[in-house]
């Protein structure tokens, strides 16, 4: 299977849960190729986004924050558990691509603060 980087270094965009599982169903709506390995975890009620090692140095997504390893990335292996404990893959490497486009990724999440917001104004 496609990795989506040449490399199974990743950093990863950290973003709340409810951001994080609207960005997925945005991601997965429109039938894209290229939605990354995400990481739930409950303890922080936050969701990872794998994006490729890199992408924490230009990442300025308000509400997110992009982590890297001392600038190695995170290296994950898809026959592992995930990288991070106490957490659990919401969609893991092998059923989706190891990465997710990070100019994808920020649109996503854009599109997902607005729903939110207008959800949000609604109640």
């Amino acid at each position: 299977m496609d990795t989506g980087v040449s490399d199974p270094t990743c950093d990863v965009v950290t973003v709340p849960t409810r951001q994080g599982l609207e960005a997925v169903d945005i991601l997965r709506r429109a039938a894209r190729e290229g939605v990354g390995s995400v990481i739930h975890d409950d303890g922080c009620d936050t969701l990872g986004f794998l994006v490729p090692s890199g992408t924490a140095a230009a990442w300025d997504v308000p509400g997110s924050i992009c982590l890297k390893t001392d600038g190695r990335g995170l290296s994950v292996d898809v026959e592992a558990e995930p990288p991070v404990e106490g957490s659990d893959w919401l969609l893991p490497p092998g059923e989706a691509d190891l990465a997710t486009d990070p100019a994808v990724l920020r649109a996503a999440l854009g599109e997902a603060a607005r729903l939110i917001r207008a959800a949000d104004s609604c109640r």
